[in-house]
């Protein structure tokens, strides 16, 4: 795959950054760059300030101290062009996979007349043909996060920030939801953080691996996966590269542990 990043400019960089809610620092002198179509992972103990990081990027929080900026400007507000994907999988109950799909098409714009082909586009790339019609409630916790996915494509983001989307999933479904993003991300070729306890997962997806101490969260370890793409779960966990991989994470994250 190409090398995205080479010549551009990174898609985030913090600079310092701490964050205090009262008198409890959270985040402590976090400096990190994420380049332009990277994937990278936010791993590390609970309580470590994962969320409270994607929080600070997507501007819905502003930190105490640092800075925060995405494509070259400072974050004061929720950037244009960034998706947010959650656990929960937040879709409208009352609305078919069809309407909350074209949800995503209206925040990004897209005139009325163009939405039932982008729709049914998407609805087909994601293996959601079939179940237009059907409400969450009829849906499998992995299908929701398919229409999830689907409603954040159809926005179009050009950073996606994801918050352990995958945590709630059974171990089976969770493999089958990784490799359809591994499968977005390599067609649509955005920049990717995500924030997740599976270590296996984040060293199947990423780029890097970002591995955040105790509380208040510093970073640990800054770790490249050089690993072949593209990836498929069984042939990857074959390699002893990947087994290599989250041995080192675990031993950085147990590490931090015994020093609090």
């Amino acid at each position: 795959m190409t090398d995205l990043s080479a010549g551009a400019a990174p898609k985030v960089v913090l600079e310092h950054v701490s964050q205090y809610y009262g008198p409890l620092e959270v985040l402590k002198d976090i400096s990190l760059t994420i380049d332009n179509g990277s994937f990278v992972s936010i791993v590390g103990p609970s309580g470590c300030g994962k969320s409270t990081l994607l929080k600070l990027i997507s501007g819905l929080e502003r930190p105490t101290n640092g800075e925060v900026s995405v494509d070259g400007a400072p974050v004061v507000a929720t950037p244009d062009k960034l998706g947010f994907m959650f656990q929960r999988d937040a879709l409208l109950p009352w609305a078919t996979v069809e309407q909350n799909i074209t949800v995503g098409l209206e925040l990004h714009g897209m005139p009325p007349e163009h939405h039932a082909a982008r729709r049914d586009n998407l609805i087909a790339f994601l293996g959601l043909k079939g179940f237009e019609h059907h409400y969450p409630s009829m849906l499998s916790g992995g299908m929701r996060q398919r229409v999830s996915l689907g409603r954040l494509l159809a926005y179009e983001p050009e950073l996606y920030l994801m918050d352990e989307p995958f945590g709630a999933l059974d171990a089976q479904t969770k493999i089958l939801m990784a490799r359809e993003l591994l499968k977005i991300w390599s067609t649509y070729k955005k920049s990717v953080v995500f924030v997740t306890h599976d270590i296996e997962e984040a060293v199947f997806l990423s780029d890097r691996v970002i591995v955040l101490s105790g509380r208040p969260g510093t970073i640990q370890a800054d770790l490249k996966v050089d690993l072949p793409r593209p990836r498929d779960f069984r042939t990857t966990k074959k390699i002893p590269l990947f087994h290599d991989l989250c041995a080192e994470i675990w031993d950085q994250i147990m590490q931090t542990q015994a020093l609090e």
